[in-house]
């Protein structure tokens, strides 16, 4: 699950980490890295409300597959370089990419042991580190070595090829799967609302909104700011991403053994929040002559908080989830996420257009993660007031 949770985050981050080069290509305008990032996520929510029945239907590795697949050829048919086939490109990878996570909380839900599953989801949840480190480099060297569209044909290939390396695994792991189980829109509908009614999970979802959003203007539009904003060259943001997401892999597995261990998960995410609002406000501060590592140092400030809560979080909506309906209720949270991810690149990318700089959409997440962390701690405060 940790390596098909990492090729499916290398397909997903791709395009946004190469952006700069197809914009220059293409001869399209910044502002439309917001709109592809918008569609995927509005793929993903779609994904992740509809995934809990297909799930427990064809079994978790099986849905991993096909998603896998998806993502392949949405990154394929990108190589068109027709701004239509992005839009169709973006739908497809995202409807594939968002099953990941609910497909391996539903296997680590079943078999990870309950006091140490904040440790084993942010273990597993490493992926995504390792797939945007792994992109952050790759990406841009098969840029120069062959322009955009090599890059996004080998990756999609990878995906493909992990799809077909999971085929072995399928017999063990899906022994669950119901055929009978029935899919319709009325449980995508009980879902949802039994995720609002209870309130620990009504508020884990306005957390997911928040973080994801502010996750995916890090790994949307960092590069970018670096290199139109900043004035670096591609392969030196790169690097810059690549090193600042490296250090969210022990960040996390770090994380996960805290809230395992000593640290409640609700009071940990909600310090989380605030850190990275903190650390948003720093990376919209950053200035051109300042030396490359200190840019290093704040986006890595930004990749412990904004970019390693996820184990913890989906560790903590597995404990509170219904039996037997924990990559369904996983697919209802993680919905907030992908709404978050639809409107905050949306609106960095307006406060681009109308201010021509970067720092306000940076700001806008800030706010957002901010409020959150602080809401969390005053709920937290109230619990415990004598």
């Amino acid at each position: 699950m940790t390596v098909q949770q990492t090729f499916a985050t290398l397909g997903r981050s791709t395009v946004p980490l190469i952006a700069a080069a197809i914009v220059v290509d293409l001869g399209i305008e910044a502002a439309l890295v917001g709109v592809y990032l918008a569609i995927g996520s509005v793929a993903g929510f779609l994904t992740t409300l509809g995934c809990g029945g297909l799930i427990l239907r064809y079994g978790a590795v099986r849905m991993t597959q096909v998603g896998m697949a998806a993502l392949g050829v949405g990154l394929a048919i990108m190589t068109a370089g027709w701004l239509p086939l992005f839009a169709a490109g973006a739908f497809i990878g995202g409807l594939g990419q968002a099953v990941s996570t609910p497909s391996s909380s539903h296997l680590l839900g079943r078999l990870a042991p309950r006091k140490l599953a904040p440790l084993v989801f942010s273990i597993k949840q490493c992926g995504v580190p390792l797939g945007l480190m792994l992109a952050g480099v790759v990406a841009p060297a098969l840029v120069v070595e062959g322009g955009w569209r090599l890059a996004l044909l080998v990756i999609a290939f990878i995906s493909v090829v992990i799809a077909l390396a999971l085929q072995p695994l399928r017999a063990g792991f899906d022994v669950d799967r119901d055929p009978a189980q029935p899919l319709s829109p009325a449980d995508i509908t009980a879902n949802v609302v039994g995720v609002l009614r209870d309130r620990a999970l009504r508020t884990l979802c306005l957390a997911m909104f928040s973080f994801v959003g502010l996750q995916s203007l890090f790994t949307g539009f960092f590069v970018l700011y670096l290199v139109r904003g900043l004035g670096y060259d591609l392969e030196r943001a790169g690097q810059v991403f690549a090193v600042s997401i490296a250090v969210a892999v022990p960040a996390r597995i770090g994380w996960g053994w805290l809230a395992s261990r000593f640290v409640p998960p609700a009071t940990l995410l909600a310090f989380l929040g605030i850190g990275m609002a903190a650390a948003a406000v720093l990376t919209a501060s950053i200035d051109p002559d300042w030396p490359t590592w200190v840019a290093a140092v704040i986006a890595s400030a930004l990749s412990v908080t904004a970019v390693s809560w996820h184990g913890v979080m989906l560790a903590e909506v597995a404990r509170l989830s219904p039996v037997g309906r924990i990559g369904a209720t996983t697919g209802a949270v993680l919905a907030f996420g992908d709404a978050g991810s639809l409107v905050l690149p949306l609106l960095f990318s307006a406060a681009l257009s109308l201010t021509g700089g970067y720092s306000a959409g940076f700001l806008i997440g800030a706010t957002l993660a901010l409020f959150v962390g602080l809401l969390g701690r005053w709920r937290q405060f109230r619990r415990h007031r004598p």
